[in-house]
C-alpha cells in the first residue's frame, strides 16, 4: 500500500483523535483487556509462539553500520533470553538517518501520519507478542505487561500522532496575500509555508516502561518529519526492536527510506546515549530515566531540544477522610502496583502529628502506618494475587535501595518475599513502609525508586502542604494527592500544586489510582518542575520538533 493508502484507511480514526484531544473525555481506540473475545482465538497463542521464536538467536534486523551482534537482557522472571541485537556504528546510524529527511519531508503531514498509524495498528494486531518482551525484560506480571506495554502505550502514542498532526495541520500550507494601496491595484503575493522538520531525533528509553515512555517522542518525532533513533535501555531491547521493525517494514512499503527509524544498541559497558545525544546532526533528544543523566543531557546536549522525564518526590498530603477503608484499599494498590516501580507511584506520605480525621475517630500517624500495613497484607494476602499485582524487581538497584531503606526508620510495613510457583527465580517482594518526621527531610527529600514509601509525621496539614510545595518545587514529582473532607484544606492543596507544578489527585479512594494516567484525557508530568521538561502530551510536547519555512512570489498577472 501507499502512502495515500495508509492515510485514506486511517483518516477517520486520525480526527477522531484530533478531537479526543480537544474534548479531553474517555476515548480509547485499543482495547485493553487481553481477551479472546476481543483479539480472537489465536492472538494469545500465536503471540507467544511468536515471542519464544525469538528466543537464543540473533534478532532479524537488517541496518547500516552494523558491527557485531550482541545481548544484554536478562529477564527478571529467570526466563532465558539469549537475544542478540545487531549493533551499528552510531555515526553510521545518523547519517543513514538523514538520507531519507527530504523525502520524508516532502511527504507533508498528513501522509506521515498515515504511515505512523499503520505502524501503531500493526503494532496492536501484536499486542501479545509484546506482552511476552515487556514482561520478560521489564519485570511486570502479564496483564500489566499487555495493558501499559500495549494499548495504553498505543493510547499513548496515537495521542502524540494527534498532536503532531493537529499543530501541523494549523498552519495553511499556502495562501494569497493581497494588500490594498492607495492608487493603483493592490499588491498580490502567493505564499507557500512549509514544516520543516528540526533533524534526527534521538530516543533514550527506559527499563521499567519501553513502549509506554518512548511512544510519544518516537511517534511525535516522525510524524513532524523527523528520522528517529531508537536506543533501548540494554534491560530492555526486545519491545522496541520489535516497534523499530514493524516501523521500517511499513516505511518500506509506502516508498521511503527504512533508514528513518533505527535502533542504536550498545555493548555491555560501552555506553552511547551520551555519544548520540551530543552529535550536532542529532537535534531532537528524548529521555527518560535517572535524573543524573537528565540533567547532564539538559546541559550538554545544547545543539538539541531536550525532552526528559526525570525522578521526582510524589507526595500524599492526607488531612482527613470520610471513607478510611477506601483510602487505605486505594493507596495500597498505589504503592503495590509493579512493587512501586513506577514514576508516579507515591514516596511521601504527609499527615498531622495530631493524626487523620476518620468517620470513626481519629487515626495518629503510627496507627494509620499500621493501618496501610494492615492494608498492604490484605491486597498481597494471596500469593497469586500478590504476583499478579507485584511483578517482579527489575534490577539490582532496586534490591540495593530496598535494603538500605529498612534502616532509615520505624519500619512499618516490612518488605517481604513472595513465591511464584510459575518463576521461582523471580524476586517479588511486598512495599516496604517506613516512619520518618518532618525533621529527616535528608531521607525523603531523596528519591526511592522501588518498592518503598515513607510515612512522614508533621506539624500540622499546613506543615504538611508546605513541604509538599517546597520539596516538589525543588526536587519535582510527576504526582501529588491529597485526602481531606475539609473545603478549605483542599483549596489549598490546589494552590500548593499550582505553585509546585505538579498534576493533583484528590480523594482517590474507588477504582482510578494516583500513579495511572489515561492518554487522551490526563496529562502525564507538566514541564513545570524539575521532574520532567514537557508533557505528555500537550501543544508544546510537539511545536519544537518542527519549523514553518515560508517561499513568496508576485502573483501571476
Amino acid at each position: 500500500m501507499s502512502a495515500q493508502d495508509f492515510h485514506a484507511k486511517h483518516a477517520e480514526q486520525l480526527d477522531h483523535a484530533v478531537t479526543a484531544i480537544d474534548a479531553r473525555e474517555y476515548w480509547s481506540p485499543f482495547p485493553e483487556t487481553p481477551s479472546k473475545s476481543v483479539y480472537g482465538e489465536e492472538a494469545a497463542p500465536a503471540g507467544e509462539a511468536a515471542f519464544q521464536a525469538l528466543l537464543g538467536r540473533d534478532y532479524p534486523l537488517d541496518q547500516p553500520g552494523v558491527i557485531d551482534h550482541v545481548g544484554t537482557e536478562t529477564s527478571p522472571f529467570g526466563l532465558e533470553l539469549g537475544i542478540r541485537y545487531p549493533r551499528s556504528e552510531p555515526a553510521e546510524l545518523i547519517a543513514a538517518a538523514k538520507a531519507g529527511i527530504t523525502a520524508w519531508r516532502d511527504a507533508g503531514p498528513a501522509l506521515r501520519a498515515g504511515v505512523a498509524m499503520e505502524v501503531l495498528h500493526r503494532i496492536n494486531a501484536r499486542s501479545f507478542e509484546f506482552a511476552h518482551a515487556v514482561q520478560h525484560t521489564t519485570g511486570q506480571a502479564f496483564v500489566m505487561a499487555f495493558q501499559a506495554g500495549g494499548p495504553h502505550a498505543q493510547d499513548r502514542a496515537l495521542e502524540a500522532i494527534a498532536y503532531a498532526y493537529a499543530e501541523q495541520a494549523r498552519q495553511p500550507r499556502s495562501a494569497r496575500w493581497a494588500k490594498p494601496q492607495r492608487k493603483g491595484d493592490p499588491l498580490v503575493m502567493d505564499k507557500t509555508f512549509t514544516v520543516v522538520p528540526r533533524g534526527v531525533s534521538l530516543v533514550i528509553a527506559c527499563n521499567t516502561f519501553p513502549t509506554w515512555n518512548t511512544y510519544p517522542g518516537l511517534f511525535a518525532s516522525l510524524v513532524t518529519g523527523n528520522p528517529v533513533i531508537v536506543k533501548p535501555h540494554p534491560g530492555a531491547v526486545l519491545p522496541l526492536a520489535l516497534t523499530v521493525t514493524i516501523a521500517r517494514e511499513v516505511l518500506t512499503e509506502a516508498g521511503f527510506d527504512p533508514n528513518l527509524v533505527t535502533l542504536a544498541v550498545e555493548a555491555p559497558g560501552q555506553p552511547i546515549a551520551a555519544e548520540l545525544a551530543t552529535h550536532p546532526d542529532v537535534r531532537i533528544v528524548d529521555f527518560t530515566g535517572s535524573t543524573e543523566f537528565g540533567d547532564w543531557l539538559e546541559g550538554n546536549a545544547r545543539q538539541a531540544v531536550v525532552y526528559t522525564e526525570k525522578a521526582g518526590l510524589n507526595t500524599v498530603v492526607v488531612d482527613s477522610t470520610d471513607d478510611y477503608k477506601g483510602l487505605l484499599r486505594n493507596l495500597s494498590f498505589s504503592l503495590s502496583l509493579y512493587s512501586g516501580q513506577m514514576c508516579t507511584t507515591p514516596q511521601n506520605i504527609l499527615l498531622p502529628g495530631g493524626g487523620v480525621r476518620t468517620e470513626d475517630g481519629t487515626r495518629s500517624p503510627e496507627e494509620f502506618a499500621a493501618d496501610l500495613g494492615a492494608a498492604l497484607d490484605k491486597l498481597l494476602g494471596d500469593p497469586a494475587r500478590a504476583a499478579g499485582t507485584l511483578g517482579a524487581i527489575v534490577n539490582e538497584g532496586v534490591k540495593q535501595r530496598l535494603a538500605e531503606a529498612e534502616n532509615l526508620g520505624a519500619v512499618a510495613h516490612a518488605s517481604t518475599p513472595v513465591e511464584d510457583p510459575a518463576y521461582p527465580g523471580a524476586t517479588i517482594r511486598t512495599p516496604l513502609v517506613v516512619r520518618l518526621d518532618a525533621k529527616d527531610e535528608e531521607t525523603y527529600t531523596k528519591e526511592w525508586f522501588g518498592p518503598i514509601s515513607f510515612v512522614i509525621s508533621t506539624d500540622s496539614t499546613e506543615h504538611a502542604l508546605e513541604i509538599f510545595r517546597s520539596s516538589v518545587r525543588a526536587k519535582g514529582a510527576l504526582t501529588a494527592s491529597v485526602y481531606s473532607t475539609d473545603a478549605a484544606v483542599i483549596d489549598a492543596a490546589r494552590a500548593a500544586a499550582l505553585d509546585a507544578g505538579v498534576h493533583l489527585s484528590e480523594n482517590l479512594t474507588g477504582g482510578v489510582f494516583v500513579n495511572q494516567s489515561a492518554a487522551f484525557s490526563d496529562f502525564h508530568g507538566t514541564g513545570a518542575n524539575p521532574a520532567a521538561t514537557a508533557a505528555l502530551t500537550d501543544p508544546a510536547y510537539v511545536t519544537g520538533r518542527f519549523h514553518i519555512v515560508q517561499s513568496r512570489r508576485h502573483a501571476p498577472a
